[in-house]
């Protein structure tokens, strides 16, 4: 015997359907009976209070139709453009940039993802609908219709993301008006002007180049690392290839200006350290050689380290870029400080022998010799009256010694006055 028994839940996916089920064998046999909407083409009234009866069937809410079917992909061929042959198709670009990622000086380029997102109307894709809605596709309908021929202009290399899946997506309204969305990452050119390096405010542009462009614009979110934004905007040009003709080109424009606070942190501050500790010199003994020596030569080799590390991280420029001007000054107050105590040292190693010429062979004083007495005189003191020495040699001492005090005034203003100029032109 067999009896007949309901589906259930499964009934919604199938339809209405008989179930027949032996007892003898463990076979299920299903017979799928047509749908109302069937029914009502054939001639069959729906029966009250179906879903049917209510509102007017709509093809895209019917189970098991295909999108290609739906969209009639197999009866047009979508290798040509819409209008082929007519006017030019007007595709809208709408871009959304995610994130700027990096910003390289020494390869001259920029990379951001962003979102890229096409507007256009392709009437081979209308389809009937009664309540006016969308639908939405993957990544696997976009190859089979026409897409906007858009690429990157100067782009060193660009991927579309493709985690979990590929991040596109197609929306198709009824009326043929398509929209293609897609996440990208780009690396592009920018020429840059590093003249006023660190200070500096850069013009990085990415171009799209294709067909007519009609420019949409929408929320700009940054994450700008070391720069700042200042202005975003678009514009379209022309550009001209010999064996091909005219077309338009959109240009995103974004102007960068630099955070300067991380070059202050390792460039500015401690070129600017060194040449002030490259000062403690003229307030050590000039006689103090071991000292004051040794210190002159560890600040010109930081200042060495500090410029080739800065050139290391920049491109080889044929000019002078801001903080190499700042670098280098700093350098030369550092070798000057050096070359001071050089000629402190050298004036009054001239004077010294200059006295002991002029004392030679003199007798010896309470059994000291004069030239021990010479010895005390250079230190500054008399053993006897404990004061500066008099005479010709105390007055040269003096002069000597005043080298190095006028350097701790000359030095330190001028090097206040260069930053001054220095800041006030490029800050």
């Amino acid at each position: 015997t067999t009896e007949q028994l309901k589906l259930g839940n499964i009934s919604t996916l199938l339809g209405p359907a008989h179930l027949t089920k032996t007892t003898k064998s463990t076979q299920i046999h299903v017979t799928k009976k047509s749908s109302c909407f069937e029914r009502a083409k054939q001639g069959h009234t729906p029966e009250p209070g179906s879903p049917i009866f209510k509102r007017s069937p709509d093809i895209t809410k019917t189970w098991g139709t295909k999108s290609e079917q739906l969209l009639r992909i197999d009866d047009h061929d979508f290798t040509m453009r819409p209008g082929f042959g007519g006017p030019a198709v007007p595709v809208g670009v709408d871009v959304q940039v995610e994130s700027l990622d990096a910003i390289s000086e020494v390869d001259m380029d920029f990379t951001m993802t962003l979102y890229l997102r096409h507007y256009w109307k392709d009437e081979r894709l209308s389809f009937k609908s009664n309540n006016n809605q969308s639908m939405t596709f993957d990544g696997r309908l976009v190859k089979k219709i026409w897409v906007p021929d858009m690429f990157f202009v100067h782009s060193k290399k660009s991927f579309t993301h493709d985690t979990t899946t590929d991040n596109v997506m197609l929306r198709v309204y009824p009326d043929g008006k398509v929209l293609y969305s897609l996440r990208v990452t780009v690396t592009a050119m920018c020429s840059m002007d590093l003249s006023r390096f660190p200070l500096d405010t850069q013009t990085c542009s990415l171009e799209i180049e294709s067909c007519k462009y009609l420019i949409g614009s929408r929320l700009i979110e940054f994450l700008s690392l070391q720069f700042l934004i200042q202005e975003f905007h678009t514009t379209t040009k022309l550009a001209f290839y010999s064996s091909t003709g005219w077309y338009n080109r959109l240009y995103i424009n974004f102007t960068l200006r630099r955070h300067i606070f991380f070059f202050l942190l390792q460039t500015y501050f401690p070129a600017t350290l060194m040449v002030m500790l490259s000062w403690v010199s003229f307030w050590i003994d000039r006689r103090a050689v071991p000292a004051r020596v040794p210190l002159g030569i560890t600040t010109v080799l930081t200042m060495s380290t500090i410029i080739t590390g800065v050139n290391a991280s920049m491109p080889r420029v044929s000019y002078i870029k801001a903080v190499d001007i700042y670098l280098w000054v700093s350098f030369v107050f550092v070798f000057l400080s050096v070359i001071e105590y050089a000629a402190v040292n050298y004036l009054s190693t001239l004077q010294e022998l200059s006295w002991n010429m002029r004392n030679y062979g003199m007798p010896e004083e309470n059994g000291v010799k004069r030239e021990r007495m010479l010895v005390q005189l250079a230190m500054g003191t008399d053993q006897v009256t404990g004061h500066v020495g008099t005479s010709a040699y105390s007055n040269v001492w003096i002069d000597t010694h005043a080298i190095d005090k006028y350097s701790r005034v000359i030095f330190p203003g001028s090097y206040i006055f260069f930053n001054i100029i220095y800041w006030s032109i490029y800050s």
